[in-house]
């Protein structure tokens, strides 16, 4: 993939552009501790302001667990919660982390990721010390406050990292977020099918 010219910050999603991830193996988990129909549940929860607040950082890891007893009728310990939810996060290929080193060298990097406590603490130890070098910023939206599709997320990111929307290219794999940052003219770049170090290639 050739970036135009005018290119000089890029902001990374993570699920599903950075690490692996698969909602079928968490569905998968939560079965395996007696709800059925949790890919049902699943699908509405994360249209729902729980899902919301829980990815805002408005409600604990506990209490979001303690909805989610509430909603499959199913009494099965934190643990197991955590171990079912986290099924989802898979690999982060070493190539994809040799790929960001590269570009860092010529653009400035940051890191965008709607996600939620219980999710960070799984995988952030495992990638903390890359992390830390490749991106300027990331941001979290647990602990950032906000989450995509939010438009003003994006606003507030330009402006606390005084980057031009003309030079920032925004790759995310949910069209939703895409359009989000196209609103305020991120140039933007819709993850399909190809992995990132298929797109850059050095």
């Amino acid at each position: 993939m050739k970036i135009e010219k005018q290119i000089k910050n890029i902001i990374f999603d993570l699920g599903g552009v950075i690490l692996n991830i698969d909602y079928q193996k968490t569905i998968d988990e939560f079965k395996r501790l007696g709800v059925e129909n949790f890919d049902k549940i699943f699908s509405q929860f994360k249209q729902s302001p729980f899902s919301d607040d829980f990815e805002t950082g408005k409600i604990t890891e506990e209490q979001f667990y303690e909805e989610i007893k509430k909603l499959t009728k199913i009494d099965f310990s934190f643990e197991q919660f955590k171990f079912a939810w986290n099924a989802m996060l898979l690999d982060l290929p070493e190539i994809r982390i040799e790929v960001l080193k590269q570009l860092k060298s010529d653009y400035n990097l940051y890191l965008y990721s709607n996600t939620n406590k219980t999710h960070y603490q799984e995988f952030y130890t495992k990638v903390k010390e890359d992390f830390d070098v490749i991106f300027k910023k990331t941001y979290y939206s647990h602990l950032f406050g906000r989450r995509k599709p939010d438009v003003s997320s994006f606003e507030t990111i330009l402006k606390e990292n005084n980057l031009n929307p003309k030079e920032t290219l925004f790759l995310d794999d949910s069209i939703q977020h895409i359009e989000s940052a196209k609103k305020i003219g991120i140039q933007t770049l819709l993850i399909e099918n190809k992995p990132i170090e298929e797109l850059f290639k050095f």
